[in-house]
């Protein structure tokens, strides 16, 4: 079953929609899904998770939303702390509105990157946490994947278009943002044990090296992938990461 919803709190309208199996009031745990830079929360991965986990385990929800300036958001320009904002906001819904009494979070390259900030600023309010081709170095990967032009339009303080199905506008106060917020300055060792990474080998965009050695200093599981892109385009890469995934969210008792 899927449910749309809007979350009008301080301003913004956050666009939801809410996986779960048959009976809302059933739901008692809720996954939260952020996906990658240039998505939306009707993503075909999403999706797929959502499925599987809801027909397995029930009493699990799966929450996806629209970050600031993607897929049907009203925003018109990408501002780091309104995306940890939107993140806190759904959290809050996840507690109060439906009453879940654990909240997880599987989350995805830039998705991956706003979740190691928000716990490094609030705490980790999740019971548990899955990374798949975690962003660890978000400001390289933004900015290298950007053309000439447009990194002389940033240094010259324009705004620029950059993205894939809806291009998202940035600035350079943006970039500069996301440098200051080197998640790689931060310690995590504290949440560890609750975090699992998930990462291709031949990730082309999260280099593997980083997310290997960013697992390794903070003593967080990763599990490598062999062959798989950054996507996991491969169906059989992304059906082990999700197997994976519900596995470690599987309920405790």
């Amino acid at each position: 079953m899927e449910k749309n919803f809007d979350i009008n709190e301080q301003g913004f309208s956050i666009r939801c929609k809410l996986y779960y199996n048959k009976d809302l009031h059933a739901v008692k745990n809720v996954v939260l899904s952020l996906y990658g830079f240039g998505g939306n929360k009707d993503n075909n991965p999403t999706a797929k998770f959502a499925e599987r986990l809801t027909t397995k385990y029930k009493g699990y929800g799966v929450i996806c939303f629209d970050w600031p300036c993607h897929g049907q958001d009203a925003r018109n320009k990408l501002i780091l702390s309104e995306c940890i904002t939107y993140l806190e906001l759904v959290i809050k819904y996840a507690r109060e509105e439906l009453h879940a009494e654990a909240v997880y979070n599987y989350s995805v390259s830039f998705g991956s990157y706003i979740t190691l900030k928000y716990i490094a600023e609030n705490g980790n309010p999740f019971n548990k946490i899955a990374l798949r081709s975690t962003a660890v170095d978000l400001y390289s990967i933004m900015y290298d994947t950007m053309t000439e032009e447009d990194k002389a339009k940033l240094a010259k303080g324009k705004e620029v278009l950059h993205g894939y199905e809806r291009k998202i506008k940035l600035n350079k106060e943006f970039l500069d943002d996301l440098k200051s917020s080197d998640i790689r300055q931060n310690e995590y060792y504290d949440y560890a044990d609750d975090i699992l990474m998930i990462h291709g080998t031949k990730d082309e965009m999260a280099p593997f090296a980083e997310a290997e050695k960013f697992a390794e200093e903070n003593v967080i599981e990763m599990i490598p992938v062999e062959k798989a892109d950054h996507p996991f385009s491969n169906p059989k890469y992304m059906d082990f990461a999700i197997q994976k995934i519900i596995e470690f969210f599987a309920p405790e008792n």
